[in-house]
């Protein structure tokens, strides 16, 4: 699980989204961020926790948030996934596991008995001036947008 804590200044990152723009954490300078990491496009469990945060983007927007998904699908999976449930935000295509590894969510996970490396579902909320606000290790797919903001 990764090491990072709130307080933490957030990885500075570089890569590209679904459309091929190079994204870096410099382009929220002055924003917050709402930067979830999940392990699959188009599976049901990303899907969900990717639409709730999605029919929620106007809450986000009027609170100063902008939102930002990785995973380390390729550019292609990426758009395919963000055109069909038209996602108002980017999706990293982080291939290299640069982003994944810098913020620590690459690592061992068990699913139905069966041990492998992969993505641990994690959201990091940084503040403007890019120290973490929140880790969210626990993330309630259906409920994520309650997880980070305050009703």
């Amino acid at each position: 699980m990764t090491h990072l804590k709130v307080g933490d200044a957030a990885p500075n990152f570089s890569a590209l989204d679904q459309d091929g723009n190079t994204i870096t954490l410099n382009d929220y300078k002055g924003k917050k961020l709402v930067l979830f990491f999940y392990p699959k496009a188009s599976t049901p469990g990303c899907t969900v926790e990717a639409c709730d945060l999605s029919d929620n983007h106007a809450r986000f927007e009027s609170q100063g948030y902008a939102i930002l998904g990785a995973s380390a699908d390729s550019q292609k999976r990426q758009s395919n996934f963000r055109n069909k449930y038209g996602f108002p935000y980017p999706l990293l295509a982080d291939e290299d596991k640069s982003v994944i590894n810098a913020f620590g969510v690459w690592g061992p996970k068990k699913f139905m008995g069966r041990e492998y490396d992969g993505i641990h579902r994690t959201t990091f909320v940084i503040d403007e001036n890019g120290i973490l606000e929140d880790v969210i290790t626990k993330v309630k797919t259906k409920n994520h947008t309650d997880q980070i903001l305050i009703q």
